[in-house]
């Protein structure tokens, strides 16, 4: 279940904090296809699942952007905003790619408020978002989102 908040002053409140995880989410060979169909990167360690089973992870690995994509998919699953006018994704920091995720892994994301500035009508929070590969010590990869977030 999503924390929520729902000012300016609860976000700030809550730097720090660990905010929880989402479920986890199965990386199928059709959504690692679909990417790659979408970003034109075909490169046969995604694609090619009989190469690949030779090649040096043993099977098909998501692209990193497509991990680093799904961010955006965990993140409402882990905080939800009420009071919201208006939210935008500002851009992102250190974005790192731990460990590779291997077709058929398990995912999930996990957040922790790094920082909230304060913008006019709004705030500006930084969400550490860690993509865990259950069974795998070594994340997928760890990305510092950084949202807009424009109240009532």
């Amino acid at each position: 279940m999503p924390i929520t908040f729902e000012s300016v002053e609860q976000i700030a409140a809550a730097v720090g904090q660990q905010l929880g995880e989402s479920d986890w989410l199965t990386v199928t060979q059709e959504r690692i296809q679909l990417f790659a169909d979408a970003v034109g990167d075909q490169q046969w360690i995604h694609v090619d699942p009989e190469r690949a089973r030779e090649g040096p992870f043993g099977a098909c690995i998501a692209h990193g952007y497509l991990t680093l994509a799904l961010a955006s998919y965990f993140m409402p699953r882990i905080v939800h905003i009420e009071n919201l006018r208006m939210g935008v994704n500002y851009g992102c920091e250190r974005v790192r790619f731990p460990a590779p995720v291997p077709v058929g892994s398990r995912i999930r994301g996990r957040g922790e408020l790094t920082k909230a500035e304060p913008v006019d009508g709004g705030v500006q929070a930084t969400i550490r978002m860690t993509i865990e590969i259950e069974g795998n010590t070594r994340p997928g990869c760890v990305v510092d989102t950084i949202s807009r977030y424009y109240f009532h």
